[in-house]
């Protein structure tokens, strides 16, 4: 079905073309069937294949097809049986409106072989249409002098029915005073007229209301109705009159716009139309239009502007009453106004003297005048101003006055004036005009800058990169426009020594300092310079502050070990006796850190030994001290790696290597060093050149150290071709030892020197500390310097 559908929707494009041009191939008669309108759907209108005289079923072999003008499907044919069936409810007022009769063309087409069958279809009315009227009340107005046997045309009603059905006459009730006429216009449609058939009278019955019927020929007949509503108009048989022929009223001059001043009233006997009254000015001035505003139905005068007893004191009016048959009435009305003071004063400003310089007294200015267009009190004037103000009012000829500055102005203080005259009449009630006006006060180079602060403390940390920003300084001036801006400078420094062109500049229109070098804390700790700041008026005022800047202190100096010397010579080691207990001081790091604060701090930490937990040291003070008690077990020779390190951010740190030689009393002759630390200590050249420096410095003092260092090691040859250091022979006193654990050293120092002969590099040697009460047991094998 849905091939045959498709099929049949591509054919219809081209059917057209065939029904208009294939005329010529039409063999069959035209057919006319009928139905009537509004029949339901479905409908079997006829069977075209008994028509056509065709068999049943040859419909469908020939390929039938229904074809209506404007591609419209009023029709079904049913290719089985042949009948033709209508497909949708028909309308014939819809289909062809007032036509008559309504014909439906179509056209059958057989394609096997090609043959048109031109039919048509009657669609027969119903009368299923009433009769309607474009408005349902219709108002009329008549004069109750109408003469019977008037025509009245009325507006007709439509039937959309033909024939029969459409309409066909109308009828009117109560017809007491009147009847309706059906009149036919040329194309058939039907009007109604209204005739008068009996006189009127408005004081008898004033109005009527009649039914309008249209009737249509249907059966059963349809109908439709409109009310008319006729209004009997009064003849204007009297004029209006006033209720006085003249009104006098006094009004103040003051009176607002829109007050009603009076109300003028006429009344006329008539009614309707002719007994409505309207007021109108009669012969009236353009100015009484102006001033004046009457009300065309009330009556009521009222003002459209303001009076001026000055400029006019009396106005007569003329008011004429008109009905609306044209009968008129007049009266006249006298206005009086009465004067009250309602000019204020006015201010006429000459002259204005604005910015005016401060410091300068006795200033003019302004200079203005008063008047006031009222007479008597009401035009007397007083004149004033606010008391805070630095002013006053002189008064001069004519109504004139000056204002003028009492004191000194200073624009630091203000800089602008709104001062408000006051002018006020004497009338009742006082009137009174103000009159504002701004006085700004021009700038005197009176003020200096001003620093923020007396002085400025800035701070930068050392290692700064060259044109860092390192803080700003800040001067206002008080006063405006040039004399207001600040030019900063760097003032030549108290201390001649001190170049402070090249550590800092100064911006001179901001105030910023920047650092033009890289500061050093160790070098310059903080320096102080001063700045000025000038503004640029005339003559030109300046002041001074001072800037101390502090350089703080950055961690860019690692510890440094002062013992034992880190000068590469041949170092002796320390001799610690095997019998000594826990906590026995065996020496002391010294070391010193060129920063401050708490990158100075040191802290001192072992780092390797030959046997853990022998030796300790002090993280504070950089005491080394047994851990324990010593043994036979424990080796003869220890060597100690300290690291000192101090408390900056990053820290640094630098570390020393310590000997440490047991022996079993210090009679033991001293071990010599291994060949490889003796191959070190002689590979190091700056033990040399600390020796020279020590010996320049204390020449007298090394000679005889020197002697005595001779004599000892003619005796012990054997010992200095070795390359290690000079030991005492003989036992040494009990009081040497230090084994009281307490941690700190003694007040008095002693120490021994030792040099090395032969091949051996001379070194100093600092001994551990002995009792300052010790007596020295061999004078001619050591030489002490005491400290």
């Amino acid at each position: 079905m849905e091939a045959r559908g498709e099929r049949f929707l591509r054919q219809r494009q081209v059917l057209f073309l065939f029904v208009f041009l294939g005329g010529s191939l039409a063999g069959s008669e035209s057919r006319r069937y009928s139905v009537v309108e509004e029949t339901e759907r479905g409908y079997l209108i006829a069977n075209l294949a008994k028509d056509l005289g065709l068999g049943v079923g040859e419909l469908a072999v020939r390929g039938a097809q229904v074809v209506s003008k404007g591609n419209k499907q009023h029709f079904q044919l049913n290719h089985q049986t042949g009948d033709l069936l209508l497909h949708e409810k028909l309308d014939r007022e819809e289909l062809c409106g007032p036509t008559e009769p309504c014909i439906l063309h179509f056209q059958i087409l057989l394609q096997t072989p090609l043959q048109f069958i031109t039919n048509e279809l009657q669609v027969i009315d119903v009368n299923d249409h009433s009769p309607v009227f474009f408005e349902n009340e219709i108002q009329l107005k008549l004069l109750e002098n109408t003469p019977p046997g008037t025509i009245i045309p009325l507006e007709n009603a439509e039937d959309l029915d033909v024939g029969r059905n459409s309409l066909q006459n109308y009828t009117i009730a109560p017809n007491a005073h009147f009847h309706v006429l059906t009149r036919s216009r040329r194309d058939g449609r039907k009007y109604p007229q209204l005739v008068l058939g009996k006189a009127l009278d408005r004081e008898e019955q004033p109005e009527l209301i009649l039914t309008l019927t249209a009737l249509d020929g249907g059966s059963p007949p349809r109908s439709g109705i409109a009310q008319i509503h006729i209004l009997v108009l009064d003849i204007n048989d009297n004029a209006p009159e006033f209720t006085q022929s003249l009104y006098e009223v006094q009004i103040l001059e003051n009176s607002p716009i829109n007050s009603v001043i009076v109300t003028v009233s006429a009344s006329d006997l008539d009614t309707g139309n002719f007994g409505t009254v309207s007021y109108a000015f009669f012969h009236a001035s353009e100015e009484i239009r102006k001033t004046f505003q009457l009300n065309p139905i009330t009556g009521d005068i009222q003002l459209v502007k303001y009076l001026n007893y000055e400029v006019m004191n009396t106005y007569e009016l003329d008011i004429e009453a008109k009905d609306g048959g044209g009968l008129s009435g007049e009266t006249t009305v006298i206005v009086q106004v009465v004067d009250v003071n309602d000019n204020p004063p006015e201010l006429t400003l000459s002259s204005i003297t604005s910015p005016i310089p401060e410091n300068s007294p006795e200033t003019v200015v302004a200079v203005f005048s008063v008047s006031d267009l009222d007479s008597g009190d009401n035009g007397r004037i007083m004149c004033s101003i606010e008391n805070n103000l630095p002013f006053i009012l002189k008064p001069s000829i004519e109504n004139f006055y000056t204002l003028v500055t009492n004191t000194a102005l200073d624009r630091e203080t203000r800089a602008e004036y709104n001062i408000t005259i006051t002018v006020t009449d004497l009338g009742t009630p006082r009137l009174q005009t103000q009159h504002h006006m701004t006085v700004t006060v021009s700038d005197v180079n009176d003020n200096a800058p001003a620093f923020s602060h007396t002085a400025y403390t800035l701070r930068v940390r050392e290692n700064n990169s060259p044109g860092l920003h390192i803080g700003r300084v800040s001067a206002a001036d008080r006063d405006a426009g040039a004399n207001a801006q600040v030019t900063y400078s760097l003032l030549p420094p108290h201390d001649p020594r001190l170049p402070l062109a090249s550590l800092v500049s100064l911006n001179a229109a901001t105030g910023q300092l920047f650092a033009l070098s890289s500061l050093d804390f160790e070098a310059l700790r903080a320096f102080e310079f001063r700045v000025g700041a000038a503004d640029r008026g005339s003559p030109a005022l300046s002041s001074q502050a001072l800037v101390r800047v502090l350089v703080g202190d950055a961690n860019d100096n690692a510890p440094f070990v002062l013992y034992p010397p880190q000068n590469g010579s041949a170092r002796c080691p320390e001799l610690v006796p095997r019998a000594a207990e826990a906590g026995y001081l065996v020496t002391k790091v010294v070391a010193v850190d060129g920063d401050s604060g708490q990158n100075a701090w040191l802290a001192y930490q072992l780092l390797r030994a030959t046997e853990p937990g022998l030796f300790g040291v002090w993280a504070h003070n950089g005491e080394v001290r047994t851990a324990r008690p010593l043994s036979a077990r424990d080796a003869v020779r220890h060597r100690l790696l300290v690291l000192v390190k101090d408390n900056g951010e990053p820290p640094l740190s630098a570390s020393v290597t310590l000997h440490v030689l047991l022996v079993d009393g210090f009679s033991q002759p001293y071990l010599p060093l291994p060949a490889a630390a003796a191959a070190e200590a002689r590979a190091d050249p700056l033990t040399v050149h600390l020796v020279v420096a020590l010996a320049s410095v204390s020449s007298l003092l090394l000679v005889a150290v020197l002697g005595f260092v001779a004599v000892r090691l003619g005796r012990r040859s054997r010992a200095a071709a070795g390359g290690g250091c000079s030991l005492p022979e003989g036992p040494f006193a009990g009081h040497l030892l230090d084994v009281s654990g307490a941690g700190t050293l003694s007040h008095s120092y002693q120490y021994e020197v030792c040099l090395t002969g032969g091949s051996g590099t001379n070194e100093f040697k600092f001994l551990k500390p002995i009792f300052p009460n010790g007596l020295v047991q061999d004078t001619e094998t050591k030489a002490k310097l005491q400290f």
